[in-house]
């Protein structure tokens, strides 16, 4: 058989068949990122889709998941992967300290229960940070060694006061839109030490004394490792615990659910060394971290918490943590005068007075309180509210040049009319010239009179279209 000689297609260039190949791989890559985003969501910001999902879970696993949320709400982190992180580093660091942290923030939960408490607040752990603050630190403080069982009495009443004071607080401060912080827990612990003492039989505290001389600074002993791992260790004071390696946990919790409160918790760590060593503190404070952890809360609730993250904002939380430590210093020098640690009063009078800052520029936007999510969140909340200002101005200015051009064009009719209307009476005046010319004989006070009148109308009419011009 003849072969039959089918007639070859050309040949694409090689620059097609490339762009062929590419062209599936582009939504490809978009919909991996897509895919990868919205499984990164699941776990870190505020898990939304597991707290929707808890929602008809039972009260007990509701329950643990407040108090893990409430854990990490200390840190502003609304994230129970995150509180479950802090326990372990708290377990690292002291078993004792751990439970009695527990034993706050659930007791605090339940309480706000038992008031009956708006429940998406305690849903988000609102009302179980101070009640873990005051079970950790009442142990901290406590100058009856560990597991001195007794102290879970004073502990378990004083977490549940936490909503108590909480709520007072909170119909205060609403009036500024402003949170309570931690001063629950301030108000608490001192009122324990303060009724309880170092004398005490039952529940002793540990002996704070006033510095009495000057303290022995020698540049050339300053140790730098220990310097650095002052960073992590003032990440570590906010629970009270002085380990490096529980510090670090708790930067790994933060990372979690939030890239920008853990940058800012490094920063505002960072930025209370530096201080301490401004001020001449010494050594010894610096290294075990207590010159920190009110800048590492202060810089987290400006660096976008409450304010939307912007350079200047960013700036302003440098500058708020520079103001914390200078605070803490004078606040611990004067509570020390009366056997009493600076807790965390510093971190609540400075971030108090920043949030109160009023400025014209809008790169500095604070954020309604009942919009505070978390910094990542905020801030694509601030895009959204910039994008819709853009449109509305956009849109008014599309009005205003409508009313423009529509002025501009009755302004040009009537133009137009004063036009017509002046030629009408010039040619009026003309007609009436030429008949007095040729009426010259015929003239009278009463045709006289009759064209005065004309003109007066005529001026009149002149002067109304030219007020209407």
């Amino acid at each position: 058989m003849a072969n039959i000689d089918v007639p070859s297609q050309p040949e694409q260039p090689q620059e097609d068949r490339k762009e062929n190949q590419m062209r599936p791989a582009q939504p490809s890559l978009k919909t991996a990122r897509a895919r990868f985003l919205k499984g990164v969501s699941y776990f870190s910001g505020d898990m939304e889709v597991f707290a929707k999902w808890m929602e008809k879970q039972f009260i007990l696993l509701q329950l643990l998941d407040w108090v893990l949320r409430g854990a990490a709400q200390v840190m502003f982190v609304n994230n129970p992967l995150s509180g479950l992180v802090i326990f372990a580093g708290l377990i690292l660091q002291n078993y004792w300290w751990a439970l009695n942290g527990f034993v706050g923030a659930l007791f605090a939960t339940i309480s706000a229960l038992i008031l009956q408490q708006k429940r998406g607040a305690i849903a988000a752990g609102l009302y179980g940070y101070n009640g873990i603050l005051v079970g950790l630190l009442m142990a901290v403080f406590s100058n009856a060694g560990d597991w001195y069982w007794w102290l879970l009495l004073p502990n378990v009443f004083m977490s549940m006061m936490c909503p108590v004071v909480s709520s007072a607080l909170a119909s205060i401060n609403s009036c500024w839109d402003l949170p309570v912080f931690t001063l629950p827990f301030n108000i608490l612990v001192c009122l324990h030490m303060v009724a309880t003492g170092h004398y005490n039989h039952h529940f002793p505290q540990v002996l704070i004394q006033p510095r009495s001389e000057f303290p022995n600074i020698t540049w050339a002993e300053i140790d730098i490792a220990k310097l650095f791992m002052s960073v992590p260790v003032g990440i570590g004071q906010v629970y009270g615990c002085d380990n490096p390696w529980t510090g670090g946990i708790f930067i790994i919790s933060l990372f979690i659910s939030s890239p920008i409160t853990c940058a800012h918790a490094v920063l505002g760590s960072a930025v209370g060394m530096a201080s301490g060593l401004a001020l001449a503190a010494p050594f010894r404070d610096i290294y075990f971290g207590l010159w920190g952890y009110n800048c590492v809360l202060a810089c987290i609730a400006i660096g976008g918490m409450f304010y939307a993250l912007t350079w200047q904002v960013h700036l302003l939380a440098i500058t708020c943590a520079l103001f914390c430590a200078y605070l803490g210093s004078a606040i611990a020098n004067i509570m020390s005068r009366f056997g009493l640690p600076a807790c965390t009063w510093p971190f609540c009078l400075s971030a108090l007075t920043f949030l109160l800052l009023t400025t014209e520029t809008k790169r500095i936007f604070k954020l309604p309180l009942v919009k505070v999510t978390y910094p990542e969140k905020n801030l694509r909340f601030f895009w959204k509210l910039k994008k819709a200002e853009k449109e509305r101005m956009v849109k008014e200015e599309q009005e205003r040049a409508v009313k423009e051009e529509i002025m501009l064009t009755e302004k040009e009719h009537l133009e137009i009319d004063l036009t017509r209307t002046e030629e009408g009476i010039a040619e009026n005046t003309h007609s009436g010239s030429e008949n007095e010319t040729v009426h010259v004989n015929d003239w009278t006070p009463e045709g006289a009179q009759q064209s005065t009148e004309e003109e007066r109308n005529n001026n009149l009419m002149k002067e109304s279209l030219a007020e209407d011009v």
